[in-house]
């Protein structure tokens, strides 16, 4: 029996960046003394931009058959 990862689609993998790096953002500003709020808009707007970068460029192109 060959077992395979399950198919993830690359919009939910681009999602699950963009939250981990907002959070990064906002825990990280907000421990270094920035205010909660300006720590809270930075990591949106972060999050965001890493949203578009990975859905945009972090697909890989299936290998074409020779």
């Amino acid at each position: 029996m060959h077992l395979r990862p399950p198919a993830v689609p690359h919009g939910f993998t681009s999602f699950l960046w963009a939250v981990f790096f907002a959070a990064f953002i906002w825990v990280g500003g907000a421990a270094v003394g920035v205010s909660s709020a300006t720590a809270l808009i930075a990591g949106l707007v972060i999050g965001f931009f890493v949203f578009l970068f990975v859905r945009i460029q972090g697909e890989d192109e299936p290998p074409r058959p020779i």
